[in-house]
């Protein structure tokens, strides 16, 4: 219950993130910066993982939320 929980907190904290990143306005501010680097924690490496794509936007956060979604499916 608990881990399901924290795990919807960091889906919701990784669609902010996406959110912000389409409001050039707020990405300097000390809260969207630190919801940057929270949500790097996961979509980096898979970042990292994914092959150059010629596509305007990051799927890196949905594949983190799908794998987290599957995760709280399986336990």
């Amino acid at each position: 219950m608990l881990i399901r929980t924290l795990i919807d907190i960091y889906i919701f904290i990784l669609i902010i993130d996406v959110i912000i990143s389409y409001i050039p306005q707020y990405k300097s501010h000390p809260v969207a910066i630190r919801i940057k680097q929270i949500s790097d924690y996961t979509c980096g490496p898979v970042r990292r993982m994914l092959p150059e794509m010629d596509i305007p936007f990051d799927i890196s956060p949905m594949i983190v939320i799908l794998v987290l979604k599957i995760f709280v499916a399986i336990f």
